[in-house]
């Protein structure tokens, strides 16, 4: 089975879980993106996503980070700074994401 090593103390969990999770999430689909087109401070993030808190923000950075779809650096520097990148295990799971939304694309048009 395919699984997604998790920190410690948590079970490691099904790729399809952390999918679902992932994708049935508009707030970590739209910070995937945002992180994708190289917004990558969470302040910077906070104002780039339209209507996302600072709470929820926070909660799916280290969602996505646990999944270990993101990486979080922190520089030793006054003021301090964090960034986020994806990872290779994060860009494997946006190019599916990116596949759902062109065949969400024919879809609609199909429909109409």
């Amino acid at each position: 089975m395919v699984g997604i090593d998790m920190n410690a103390g948590e079970k490691k969990r099904d790729l399809k879980h952390v999918v679902s999770d992932i994708v049935g999430c508009k707030w970590s689909l739209a910070v995937l993106a945002a992180i994708r087109d190289g917004v990558t401070r969470p302040g910077a993030l906070e104002r780039h996503i339209d209507g996302i808190s600072a709470k929820v923000l926070s909660q799916r950075l280290k969602k996505l980070t646990r999944y270990s779809i993101l990486t979080r650096t922190e520089y030793a520097e006054i003021p301090p700074r964090v960034e986020y990148e994806i990872t290779e295990q994060g860009a494997s799971l946006i190019e599916i994401i990116d596949a759902i939304e062109e065949l969400n694309g024919h879809w609609v048009s199909e429909q109409t």
